[in-house]
């Protein structure tokens, strides 16, 4: 059976072949598609990296026609934030820019259309989203579009792949060019001058920069650009009828405070379910019995033949070998909770959901210091606290940033953590101990949060958010998403847990696990209530979260069914687990990104947050359990 979009695949056929030949640019509002359009592009050979002396995240791969770079969403390419900036001296370079604009708000997208095309770039304009602009009665001329513009205008929808083929097709016809259709003010300023394309660029970011001191020249500027944009959507622009679409009345419906509560809620026991119930129960049971009972003595005979040297065949297929439990943990237990739950996230994102949730948790948010904005860091955290701390630079002020990091870094448990945690509540425990340790963990949140917005001056910044049409999820680009996901959790994953393997083998081969167990017994047995082999998991846990929950999978007694801890005592290892410090890769883009003493403060006040909770449940847990 022939693809559908053959002619796209057939573009595409050279994928991996690196040229120098075009540095093709993307550059787009937030929320346009634009990432959509750049997968579909480039595929999974994608690598994604700092750009080069800041944080901001740029996306490359190598496409038959050269070099593919995805810029961040952006309203301008002045430098009124780190990702304008980047954006800024990304299309300094470029051979060709696609500038790519929604449907859906073309009057807002086309100012950086017309900046783009006033600082001289070879362009090719893309319209997205078109079918919903047309269910909102929202018609579009393209043929006057183009000759308004002087550009080549590709309308697509990205997430059915339609028009894609015409993007390549254009690239390889080199339909590509500079728009002379240029603000009044720009072919003033340059009149009867000898410049270069990069002087006239310069000179327009010097005139439009944040700091700029060229108040009239900016102000003429920017108002002559609306006009003009004003102009051109009166002309290509036209209202006819809306069609009916349920997903309208079901956005009012997750717009309203109470509605919207109850569906959030109803979604976070959803999750329950999909991990807690299916996944943990009968995928996770099926999966890592075939490793155990299988693989493992299997790997184990084979390795143990061809290195008898006790020490190596210790560290690939001992108890805690990279062979045999790392296996058994990446393959049995954390790739069908991770899949599960990046799946459900994708599902969440590609709908539109997030950002209702975000205007949904504003009014609670503005209570310990945040904004809704707030919830996308947070909920990233959910998928790697890394990334979470990292995003946190979308937040308006000092303080925003540092309250959010304070939670990232405390009661947020990533998504192989998390996932764990509702195996082992759900598989050991009872509904009732989820819901105590997700109310634990909620009321730590506020309250971190309430004491930081009291602490620290300032006050948050007010929500601005684009709220992106709700859809359908496309499947083929919600599961090309969630392989992403899940393969670069792989590559980050599976080197800490080599190596964290290897250093625990060490230290039990050389009896410093038990000599560990004994001095932290105290704090272990008298304070937490725990067994003293719970030492280990502070261990693990510095190294890697979720590799701490694992280890506390397996003390838990889930290989054998049977618990080998009461109810209490799961509760407050799981909530200790999920409090307890960073893990070290989290920790090291929190010194990064707020510096030594904040950073130190997160750090050390986790660890004794952690054990304070921990001491406090296990006295008062008892009463009611």
């Amino acid at each position: 059976m022939k693809c559908s979009h053959c002619n796209t695949c057939k573009l595409k056929e050279n994928i991996l072949k690196k040229t120098d030949e075009l540095k093709i640019v993307l550059v787009g509002n937030p929320n346009v598609g634009k990432s959509v359009i750049f997968n579909a592009l480039s595929g999974f050979y994608v690598e994604v990296s700092n750009y080069p002396g800041t944080t901001v995240d740029v996306s490359k791969a190598f496409i038959e026609l050269g070099e593919l770079i995805d810029t961040p969403g952006v309203y301008g390419v002045s430098n009124y934030t780190d990702d304008e900036a980047v954006t800024q001296r990304v299309i300094q370079t470029a051979d060709v820019v696609i500038n790519i604009a929604s449907a859906l708000s073309i009057e807002r997208d086309f100012f950086l259309t017309q900046q783009l095309i006033d600082m001289g770039l070879p362009m090719i304009l893309v319209v997205n989203q078109v079918d919903e602009a047309e269910s909102r009665g929202i018609n579009i001329d393209f043929k006057t579009l183009e000759k308004e513009l002087g550009l080549k205008v590709i309308p697509t929808v990205a997430i059915r792949n339609k028009g894609l083929a015409e993007i390549l097709k254009s690239l390889k016809n080199e339909d590509y060019k500079i728009s002379e259709v240029k603000t009044p003010y720009i072919n003033d300023l340059f009149k009867g001058l000898e410049l270069t394309k990069f002087k006239k660029m310069e000179k327009i970011i010097e005139i439009e920069a944040k700091d700029s001191s060229h108040f009239e020249a900016k102000a003429k500027l920017y108002n002559q650009r609306k006009e003009r944009i004003s102009e051109i959507t009166s002309k290509v622009i036209s209202k006819g009828e809306k069609k009916f679409n349920i997903l309208n009345y079901i956005d009012d419906i997750l717009l309203n405070p109470i509605a919207g509560t109850i569906i959030a809620i109803g979604l976070l026991y959803l999750l329950y379910e999909i991990l807690g119930v299916f996944v943990s129960a009968k995928v996770v049971d099926f999966i890592f019995s075939y490793l155990k009972d299988s693989y493992t003595p299997w790997i184990h005979d084979i390795v143990s033949h061809l290195i008898p040297v006790k020490f190596l065949s210790e560290i690939l297929v001992g108890d805690f070998g990279i062979l045999t439990m790392i296996v058994q943990i990446l393959g049995g237990v954390l790739l069908p909770l991770i899949i599960s739950f990046y799946l459900f996230m994708a599902i969440l994102e590609d709908s539109g959901y997030l950002p209702r949730l975000a205007v949904l948790m504003d009014n609670v948010f503005s209570k310990i210091g945040l904004n809704g904005r707030a919830i996308i860091p947070i909920l990233l955290g959910f998928g790697c606290g890394t990334m979470g701390v990292i995003t946190t630079r979308i937040l308006g002020t000092q303080k925003e940033r540092t309250i959010a990091t304070a939670i990232l870094g405390l009661t947020i448990p990533c998504a192989a953590q998390l996932a764990i945690v509702i195996a082992l509540l759900s598989r050991l425990a009872s509904m009732k101990a989820w819901f105590i340790y997700i109310i634990c963990i909620f009321s730590l949140l506020l309250l971190t949060g309430t004491v930081l917005n009291k602490l620290i001056k300032g006050r948050a910044t007010d929500l601005l958010i684009d709220i992106p049409p709700l859809r359908f999820p496309v499947i083929a680009n919600t599961i090309n998403k969630t392989i992403f996901r899940v393969v670069s959790f792989l590559k980050d994953a599976t080197p800490l847990f080599i190596i964290g393997s290897a250093l625990v083998t060490l230290l039990n081969l050389l009896g410093a696990l038990d000599m560990l167990e004994k001095i932290l017994a105290p704090v272990v047995v008298n304070l937490l209530h725990l067994p003293a082999i719970f030492s280990n998991i502070f261990i693990m846990g510095l190294i890697r979260r979720d590799f701490a929950s694992i280890g506390l999978l397996g003390m838990a007694g889930v290989e054998s069914g049977k618990a080998v801890m009461t109810q209490v005592q799961i509760i407050v290892s799981a909530v200790v687990v999920t409090l307890y410090v960073p893990c070290l890769a989290a920790l090291i883009v929190m010194y990064k990104e707020r510096g030594f003493k904040t950073a130190s403060f997160v750090w050390i006040g986790t660890l004794f947050i952690s054990l304070i909770v921990g001491t406090i449940l296990a006295r008062i847990l008892p009463l009611f359990i």
